[in-house]
């Protein structure tokens, strides 16, 4: 099928446009199967499995020592300097060597621990035992997908998203059925195997070309340029996995664990719409800005990203938020305490989007300080609104806090890049 013409000549709209096909696929069968897990599992259920998609999520930054976004930086950066490249990947599979094995250690050792305190079911940390023996897959799965965002490669990254995804619903439902949420949870932890196994069986010969795996060796050239991707990670990924774990740990304590289902279903539908701006700013934003030099091509870039998403994410919003109950009716039935959540939800992902876009110049310019600073105090005034809301508005004052945080994210990521390019002079 050939694309329209306006959409041809516009990469971002190309990009978003073949990730909108694999969403669409995708959000119809995440709906099939959170139906059928709002029925089995229940409101319990959909919060346990919450908490194990925020640990799967910061073991993605863990295992890899959170190096995914330099990769991709360094790929694009040096995709023709071959002996720049081994280098790069040399140094990234140590970093992934040390990332693995001490989160499976202490994934391992901790694993009841773990079990208890995120699951309240000792007798789940087989599971955690399973992501111990799994981090070397995590890590490997991390690496090889930053070289397919480095390369660009937005054809062949929306098909191995759609068929991973395709085969890791089919285990989960597979597994639901045999063992329960036992088997879910299950099915979470080796989902990171099928995405492996995918991206090989459809990107390994071209891996093969750019990572010249016999004469990978010690050497730690990239180390200094990877470790301040390193930071930027564990403030991105894990502290924002563990806000989100302590939140809905609150809920549960300070409310009740129906209400905590809730908010990890208003968060699933959330991730699923979400999901299509991934591919675009790790196959076109931060490449793009990596290469732009003056405030006038940033601010120009920036609004030709506005104008050809915005739009069409605008409008996906309003539809959702109108059809709302419908939606809760058809994936989350019995979930009527989910609707109040949708209007600060959504109005809070809008403006994360446009806060998004420009926050990842700091990602294509390395600008650590301020990547960190303003995502310190995002998660800050997340959490503590929360917190202080919770008591007033019940469930519904986490998402009113998630709108109030990227409101305040959007101004205050808006001061080090107008900063970064008047000490540059590249007006």
């Amino acid at each position: 099928m050939k694309l329209p013409s306006f959409i041809k000549n516009n990469l971002v709209l190309k990009i978003t446009s073949l990730n909108s096909v694999v969403i669409v696929f995708r959000l119809i069968i995440s709906m099939a199967i959170q139906h059928v897990l709002a029925l089995t599992v229940k409101e319990a259920g959909i919060a346990k499995i919450g908490q194990l998609r925020n640990i799967t999520a910061m073991l993605t930054s863990f295992t890899t020592l959170g190096i995914f976004s330099g990769v991709l930086k360094y790929v694009a950066q040096y995709k023709k300097d071959e002996q720049t490249l081994q280098k790069l990947f040399s140094t990234s599979f140590l970093f992934a060597g040390i990332g693995s094995l001490v989160s499976g250690l202490i994934l391992f050792v901790g694993a009841n621990y773990f079990a208890e305190k995120l699951l309240d079911d000792a007798s789940l940390s087989y599971v955690f035992k399973l992501l111990a023996v799994l981090t070397p897959v995590f890590a490997m799965q991390r690496i090889f997908n930053a070289v397919v965002n480095g390369l660009s490669a937005y054809k062949k990254y929306a098909l191995i998203e759609f068929i991973a995804y395709v085969l890791s619903a089919l285990l989960l439902v597979i597994f639901l059925f045999r063992f329960d949420l036992d088997g879910v949870l299950v099915a979470i932890a080796l989902a990171p195997v099928i995405q492996l196994l995918t991206l090989l069986a459809i990107f390994g010969g071209v891996l093969k070309e750019y990572i010249q795996f016999k004469n990978l060796k010690i050497d730690w050239s990239f180390k200094n340029s990877l470790l301040a991707f390193t930071i930027m990670s564990f403030v991105s990924t894990v502290l924002l996995n563990y806000v989100e774990l302590d939140i809905r740990t609150v809920i549960k304590d300070k409310i009740n664990v129906d209400e905590a289902g809730y908010w990890t279903a208003i968060n699933f539908i959330s991730k699923n719409y979400m999901v299509f701006s991934t591919g675009l700013f790790t196959l076109y934003v931060i490449p793009r800005f990596a290469a732009i030099q003056t405030k006038v091509d940033f601010t120009k870039e920036v609004w030709h990203i506005y104008k050809s998403i915005l739009p069409l994410f605008g409008a996906g919003m309003l539809l959702i938020y109108v059809f709302r109950d419908f939606i809760i009716q058809l994936i989350y039935p019995e979930f009527t305490g989910m609707s109040p959540l949708f209007k600060w939800q959504l109005m809070g992902d809008f403006v994360r989007l446009c806060s998004l876009v420009i926050a990842h110049q700091f990602l294509a310019k390395r600008m650590v300080k301020s990547f960190v600073i303003t995502e310190i105090l995002s998660l800050a005034s997340f959490y503590l609104l929360s917190i202080i809301l919770i008591k007033h508005f019940s469930t519904e004052g986490v998402v009113m806090a998630h709108f109030f945080r990227y409101v305040f994210y959007f101004v205050i990521v808006l001061i080090p890049v107008y900063l970064y390019f008047l000490r540059k002079n590249k007006f």
